[in-house]
C-alpha cells in the first residue's frame, strides 16, 4: 500500500526547495525568500513536518574528510523461503553502521547495499567476516565507485 501524496502549492514547494539545500535557514530568512510573513511561513513549515513531508533534519557530512575513502555497491542474493532469516538480515543491515543504504531490488539479486569503508582492507573484512555471515546470505558481488559524479538527497519538486 502506497502512502498518499500531498498536494503542495507554490509557496510550499519553494519552502521545501530552500530547506533541502539550507536546512539551518532561519524562519525570518525563509519567509523573506518565499515572500511570506514569518507566522504563516512558520505554520506552513510546521504543517509540512506534521504531514511527514519534512521527514527530519540532518547535517550532510564529507565522507572523504572523515577518512571513508571506499564506496562500494554490494549486490546480495539471499536463500529463498525463510521469513525469520529475512527479518534477522534486515536487523543486521540496520545495525551495521558502514552500510549506509539498503534497497530491495528487482532483477538477478535481492538487495543492493551502499557500503563505505576507510580502506580496501576494512571493506574486505566487512564483507568476508560480516555481510557474508548475515542471516540467509547466499552470495554477494561488489562493485566500487571510482568517483561520485552526482550525489544528492534533494528531491524534485516541480510536480509535487
Amino acid at each position: 500500500m502506497q502512502p498518499e501524496s500531498v498536494q503542495l502549492d507554490r509557496a510550499e514547494r519553494e519552502i521545501l526547495r530552500i530547506l533541502q539545500s539550507e536546512g539551518r535557514i532561519s524562519i525570518v530568512e525563509l519567509a523573506a525568500r518565499v515572500g511570506l510573513s514569518e507566522s504563516p511561513c512558520f505554520r506552513r513549515v510546521r504543517a509540512l513536518e506534521q504531514a511527514g513531508v519534512i521527514d527530519h533534519y540532518s547535517a550532510q557530512l564529507n565522507q572523504r574528510k572523515l577518512g571513508l575513502q571506499v564506496t562500494a555497491f554490494v549486490q546480495v542474493s539471499l536463500e529463498k523461503g525463510d521469513e525469520s532469516k529475512l527479518h534477522t538480515f534486515f536487523a543486521q543491515v540496520e545495525a551495521e553502521e558502514y552500510i549506509v543504504e539498503c534497497h530491495a531490488m528487482s532483477g538477478s539479486y535481492d538487495y543492493l547495499l551502499k557500503v563505505v569503508a576507510n580502506s580496501m582492507d576494512q571493506f574486505s573484512e566487512l564483507c568476508m567476516q560480516r555481510i557474508l555471515n548475515f542471516a540467509g546470505v547466499k552470495d554477494i558481488e561488489s562493485q566500487f565507485s571510482l568517483r561520485a559524479v552526482k550525489q544528492s538527497d534533494r528531491l524534485p519538486l516541480a510536480q509535487a
